[in-house]
């Protein structure tokens, strides 16, 4: 077989990555091709009323310029012709299109401050028990059902001068091909998809008042739903490369390129600013005990994500960005990895996904109101928070662990972690201490390695994920961590969870 040369764009929710993999003879490579950093940016801005409001957007035309700069610099490196390209994101948000093509404003970030209270107002419009038995998907503020309602509600002259609403992977398809299609693995996280049937829920639609003819096309991972413009492709120095649908959801793409032997017995955490943590399943469990423990369903590539929201690294970074704030400079993540393992262990927790973490002003302060209004002892430097953060994370998958065993009536043997921060050896070993297994980490782009898989399928290069799992081994090590220091984790387990609500 001539070698292959199939285009990924990874963009997780504070930068993004472009890759290019090579498939040929039974083997595969990657290599990156562009870097950048982006983020949401607040605006204060008044209202129809006057009130002055917060708003956080993000700037999707940076976004669409880097991806540009990503396909010139695939030509420039490894000529002019490729085979297919694939696009994942962050697992929110998305915009509303006219007919002529124009976005109805910015794109707004899922951590905006105006979708606080959507959950609730959902739920007053269809019973949240109904939500779950039909969508799998838990109540988390940034879901787009919330998004899209809250769009209904306080602008709806909006939904009269829409043609079609995109979530934000198909978002930047459309930049590059006019395609307006999104894969099921990301319509299965917007709250408003038929999780047995892959197909928008009129039900859900209606109660929140959303045209159903507004919904894009939901099409299976692998799909080709279009190809490069021919006057960018012109621009890039490219062909009219195809567009190939993969599991746009960055989760869906990274558990696809986790090297799982046994999904039942397998714990796999995709670890970046948010931590998803869960099993690979054959259905939906939408059962009230699921609900009622706070877990979601999620499309994956033939299989179903069943798993847990919890806050990731995210609380690391804000703390980084506000201690920048006051120091003037950015702690080094060197500094980071010598400090927090300095640090006493176990002197306090805090319950991750305690909603005053979300998008706090200020992270430390957060942390250091939780731990007092807990009656805890008071970290007494940067690093002894750090540690308190990255323990109190390891202790919390290991609940979810736990919820998860419960409900699949299965067990763990082995953790699986992949993403960024499977490249944190501290974390990585708080992990295996805290659940008390093996854990297996890598690969570290595990989101960009599953799109390519997924694109390999779609373009007839692989037949299935199963045929791709030894590319993978052979091009990537996989670190292990053995627990250790058992019996203090159990003993901290238990104050642990008598912290949470």
């Amino acid at each position: 077989m001539a070698e292959k040369k199939l285009f990924a764009v990874d963009l997780g929710a504070s930068g993004g990555k472009c890759f290019i993999g090579f498939f040929g003879d039974g083997t595969f490579r990657m290599e990156e091709v562009h870097r950048f950093a982006h983020e949401g940016v607040s605006f204060f801005l008044p209202d129809r009323t006057g009130a002055v409001t917060e708003r956080t957007y993000w700037d999707d035309t940076a976004i669409y310029q880097n991806i540009v700069k990503g396909l010139q610099a695939a030509r420039r490196a490894y000529g002019d012709t490729l085979d297919g390209i694939g696009i994942d994101t962050w697992g929110a948000d998305g915009h509303l299109l006219t007919q002529d093509g124009d976005l109805l404003g910015k794109v707004y970030c899922y951590r905006d401050h105006r979708l606080d209270t959507m959950c609730d107002e959902v739920k007053a419009r269809i019973d949240a028990e109904k939500v779950y038995a039909i969508t799998g998907n838990h109540f988390q503020p940034f879901n787009q059902s919330n998004q899209l309602l809250w769009v209904a509600t306080r602008r709806p002259e909006l939904l009269k001068l829409a043609k079609i609403y995109l979530p934000i992977p198909a978002l930047f398809y459309y930049y590059l091909g006019g395609c307006t299609a999104v894969d099921s693995t990301f319509a299965s996280v917007t709250q408003m998809m038929d999780a047995k049937r892959g197909k928008w829920s009129r039900e859900i639609l209606k109660a929140l008042g959303i045209p159903k003819k507004l919904m894009p096309e939901i099409v299976k991972p692998g799909t080709r739903v279009g190809t490069l413009q021919p006057k960018l492709a012109a621009t890039c120095g490219l062909n009219e490369v195809p567009l190939i649908a993969v599991g746009s959801h960055d989760t869906a793409s990274a558990f696809a390129a986790a090297p799982v032997k046994n999904t039942k017995k397998a714990l796999i955490i995709s670890s970046g600013t948010w931590s998803l943590v869960g099993k690979l399943i054959k259905k939906p469990i939408t059962t009230p005990e699921a609900m009622a423990y706070g877990l979601s369903n999620e499309g994956g590539i033939g299989n179903t994500r069943f798993l847990r929201n919890c806050m990731g690294t995210w609380i690391v970074q804000e703390l980084l960005r506000v201690w920048e704030i006051a120091d003037g400079k950015r702690m080094e993540w060197k500094e980071v990895d010598t400090i927090t393992p300095a640090a006493p262990a176990f002197t306090a927790f805090i319950d991750p996904d305690d909603p005053r973490f979300y998008n706090p002003a200020d992270m430390e302060q957060a942390i250091r109101s939780f731990i007092a209004e807990t009656g805890q002892t008071a970290p007494a430097d940067r690093g002894t928070v750090l540690r308190c953060v990255y323990e109190s994370l390891a202790l919390k998958y290991r609940y979810v662990n736990e919820m998860i065993n419960r409900v699949t009536g299965t067990e763990t043997t082995v953790v699986h972690i992949v993403g960024g921060g499977s490249n944190n050896p501290l974390l990585n070993q708080f992990t295996a201490d805290s659940v008390g297994v093996p854990v297996l980490a890598g690969p570290k782009e595990a989101t960009a390695i599953g799109n390519l898989m997924v694109q390999a399928i779609g373009a007839g290069i692989i037949p299935d994920l199963k045929a791709a799992m030894p590319l993978i081994k052979n091009a990537f090590p996989i670190a292990t961590f053995k627990p250790q220091d058992t019996a203090a984790w159990n003993a901290a387990y238990e104050r642990f969870t008598k912290l949470l609500k």
